[in-house]
């Protein structure tokens, strides 16, 4: 697995986590769906991803393993 897919899976991951969050604890969860959107949204635009950078700094590789 690459960087780009590892960041886009945990965010996936943490968006339907704080929904069930929302659903069965606090509707306050809600504002880590919308924190997560909000990264998403700024990687979108700028093309820069902190979650990405930590993650080729520890040595997974930002692209495919082919090459894809």
């Amino acid at each position: 697995m690459n960087a780009d897919r590892i960041v886009h899976t945990f965010a996936g991951t943490l968006i339907l986590a704080s929904l069930a969050l929302a659903h069965w604890h606090s509707p306050y969860w809600l504002w880590l769906t919308v924190f997560v959107g909000l990264n998403l949204f700024q990687s979108g635009l700028t093309n820069w991803c902190l979650g990405t950078r930590i993650l080729v700094k520890l040595g997974v590789p930002k692209d495919g393993a082919c090459g894809l």
